[in-house]
């Protein structure tokens, strides 16, 4: 993995829950990581769903190698959210490939 390559600031996230200044559960997003990426557009394509034209694009962020990143977690780049649909080991935990998609 070339680190000339790594030319876009993406931040990691995982969905938590902790508890509000009251004891109560609040769930939401949080940072794990804030990291330089590689991004490229897969592709897009729009559909009809329920009477209503949907626009889905994939985008495949390539990142240094990041222990414990699921499909759980998502991605936030360029101002929107991109849930992970798969994640691919590069090398011998040299780098991880995230494939997402963002709709919207």
């Amino acid at each position: 993995m070339r680190a000339g390559g790594l030319d876009r600031r993406v931040r990691l996230q995982r969905f938590t829950t902790t508890t509000d200044e009251y004891g109560d559960p609040v769930q939401g997003w949080a940072d794990l990581a804030t990291v330089f990426a590689e991004v490229r557009q897969q592709s897009g394509r729009e559909f009809l769903t329920a009477a209503q034209e949907v626009a889905s694009r994939r985008v495949v962020f390539f990142l240094r190698w990041f222990p414990g990143l699921t499909v759980l977690d998502r991605v936030a780049y360029d101002g929107r959210n991109h849930d992970i649909v798969e994640v691919r080991e590069i090398g011998r935990g040299d780098g991880v490939e995230l494939h997402c998609e963002a709709a919207g």
